[in-house]
Formats: C-alpha cells, structure tokens, sequence
C-alpha cells in the first residue's frame, strides 16, 4: 500500500499532476474537493461543512488503508503555519502507517502568475464548481498566501520519501512521471 500526500497552495496543480499519476500508476485519485464540492452546496463554507469533510475524509483513510488496493493521493493545501493542519497530516499518515503503508510526501510549487493562470483554467473550473467564481477563487488564492505560509521551508519536512518539485514550467505529465521514476511506482 502506497500513500502519496501530494501537497501545495491553491491552483499549484496538484489535482491535475494527481490525475496524471493515477493514469500511469494503479493508485487511485482522491482530491480534496471531492468531499468540498459535496458538501458546500448543502452546508456552505462554514463549519459543518469542514467537520464532516474530515470526518468523510478520515473514514475515506481508514478504509483505503485496510483494503489490498495498492494505493491512493490524496491533494491538500497545507498552511504550514497552522498546528491543526500539522495535525491533521500526522493524524493522516498515521493511519496509513499503521496498516503498514508506505507514505510518501510530495510538495508542489509554482510562480504566483502561473498560479493564478492555473486558477481559471477550464479543467479546474469544471471539476472545482466552488472555483467558477473566478474573481473571488483569485482573491482567495492571492489572501490565503498573503495569511499562511503554504510551502515548507527547507529542512521542515523530515520523512525520507519526500520530494518538493517546483512545477512552474513543467507539464502535469512529466511532474507525474518524476514522482513515479522516484518512488518507484507501479
């Protein structure tokens, strides 16, 4: 069992650089805005969204990593400056761990222009619903880096199967194919 955290700021690239591995790997795409766009025509962007989103989440873990799949990536946006997002990705690889599978942490990072290019392409825009706003999905992206600190700084993350490439001129494509080349992915 294999799982990747691919992680990174918004419109980084990180769902579409999870598709491109999941198309050349057997592991099985699980992007965060699975459980945000099910849950925010309902409950909004408050809190009862975010409470069952990790709830959904951490039993979405739970059962993955008893099952004989070989893998899943799962994309967050990861505020280094927050404890309890720390927290949660302790508590995520943690559960991993525990059934024996290998964790492994990939950081995404890009030029703030081809961020907010990124932001309104049509493939984000069609998977994100929340995103089509795109006027309001900018400002969020632009505040959200002014507030938190949304890549690691050097030496921050200390598992052995972590990779931080910066994707600013490179394809979807070949992203994947570095972090299969690197981890040995099937």
């Amino acid at each position: 069992m294999k799982f990747i955290l691919l992680f990174g700021p918004q419109a980084v690239g990180k769902m579409t650089v999870g598709r491109e591995l999941e198309k050349i790997t057997d592991l099985k795409l699980f992007h965060n805005h699975m459980t945000i766009e099910m849950l925010e025509p309902i409950f909004g962007f408050g809190p009862d969204l975010w409470r069952l989103s990790d709830m959904f989440r951490e039993e979405i873990f739970k059962t993955v990593a008893k099952s004989d799949q070989y893998g899943l990536i799962f994309t967050y946006v990861w505020a280094f400056d927050q404890q309890a997002d720390w927290d949660f990705v302790e508590n995520v690889c943690n559960i991993f761990e525990a059934n024996g599978a290998e964790v492994i942490l990939v950081e995404l990072e890009a030029d703030i222009d081809e961020r907010l290019w990124r932001n309104k392409t049509p493939n984000r825009l069609d998977q994100k619903p929340t995103k089509r706003n795109v006027e309001v999905s900018e400002r969020n992206l632009v505040d959200t880096m002014k507030k938190h600190r949304l890549n690691s700084i050097e030496g921050e993350i200390v598992k052995d199967q972590y990779l931080r490439i910066n994707n600013t001129n490179l394809s979807a494509y070949e992203v994947a194919s570095q972090i299969k080349k690197c981890f040995h992915l099937e």
